[in-house]
């Protein structure tokens, strides 16, 4: 049996620990599904998938460990925001691989995979109706199915794989969202064994969606998800392309379903990853990547080594643009109505 030891925070209502979490979290609804506390639970009796989180007999099994307040990244919040620091920024398209406007996560972890930098990576992986799993990828090769590489825009359950992860290997990657990112770093603070995550890549981020609610609400657009190729979120626009065409509307359409976990979120860029990559600030099929950690830098520079990748400037300015912007309607505490 594996044992997760750590020094208990301060309860702030006379309830066991997960009681806790869902008086400061849940109910509160700034949760922001990251499955942290699923992961971490020794009884394994927290639930994520494509609904809220939950653990529905917590008054009976709740061991009252504290594992889940200690990785909640929404526990005693202060939101993270802006470009954040790095050592350097620039706009690239993967010569080797096809993916989401460059390819370039999947080029930063194949790069690692090769230069043993990493043994595995947590990737997220869809179906044929683009529901979400994760996947282990152990050869590059496995990058080259394009339905585990590109944007899936639905929650996974990426942190339990990641701590399945590190109990089997010594060097893990993983591609996470900025919340995801917060939640492994207080993870690797807080349990030794998750220091085995050696590269976290975090993905520009405005907001996720339950696939059940996504699904929903496209194919009242007319659009059944079995046909979807791609989704896209640019300048303020939904993007579904099909086969036959592609269908366009306003993000805004979307603000029934989007999770009052991320409508707190402030953090755009994942200013807490090892290297950060999104579509905004470069043009069409690149990717624009903040590298923050020296392991990162190693990996960039073994990708230009290589020539692996073709380098252009990416425009500062327009990730500063989406970072303020995000902050500007995602404010925190949030405002009332009325």
């Amino acid at each position: 049996m594996q044992e997760w030891q750590i020094v208990l925070p301060e309860k702030k209502h006379k309830k066991k620990f997960f009681g806790n979490l869902l008086e400061e979290v849940i109910k509160p609804a700034i949760c922001s599904h990251c499955t942290a506390c699923a992961a971490i639970c020794p009884v394994k009796g927290i639930t994520a998938g494509d609904r809220p989180i939950d653990f529905p007999n917590w008054l009976k099994d709740c061991v009252d460990c504290g594992a889940c307040v200690k990785v909640c990244p929404r526990w005693d919040y202060r939101p993270l925001g802006g470009v954040g620091s790095y050592i350097e920024m620039f706009s690239a398209r993967s010569k080797r691989f096809l993916g989401q406007d460059g390819a370039m996560v999947t080029e930063f972890t194949a790069t690692a995979l090769e230069e043993g930098i990493v043994e595995r990576a947590i990737f997220v992986a869809r179906d044929e109706e683009w529901r979400t799993r994760t996947v282990s990828i152990i050869d590059p090769e496995q990058l080259k199915n394009r339905k585990i590489t590109g944007t899936k825009y639905s929650f996974a359950d990426v942190l339990p794989a990641v701590k399945e992860a590190v109990l089997d290997s010594k060097a893990v990657a993983f591609v996470g969202t900025p919340c995801m990112i917060s939640a492994l770093r207080k993870m690797q603070r807080s349990f030794r064994k998750f220091e085995r995550v050696k590269l976290a890549i975090g993905l520009f981020c405005t907001e996720n969606f339950y696939h059940s609610q996504l699904s929903e609400f496209l194919a009242k657009k007319g659009v059944a998800m079995k046909d979807v190729l791609k989704t896209d979120i640019k300048k303020g626009k939904f993007i579904v392309k099909k086969a036959d065409g592609e269908i366009t509307f306003p993000v805004k359409e979307l603000d029934g379903i989007i999770p009052p976990g991320c409508k707190v979120c402030q953090d755009f860029s994942a200013v807490e990853a090892d290297v950060s990559v999104g579509s905004v600030g470069s043009e069409a099929g690149f990717s624009t990547v903040l590298v923050r950690s020296d392991i990162a830098k190693r990996i960039a520079d073994a990708i230009r080594a290589r020539g692996y990748a073709e380098f252009r400037d990416a425009s500062l300015e327009a990730v500063k643009k989406l970072c303020d912007y995000k902050v500007k309607i995602h404010p925190y505490p949030p405002k009332k109505e009325g």
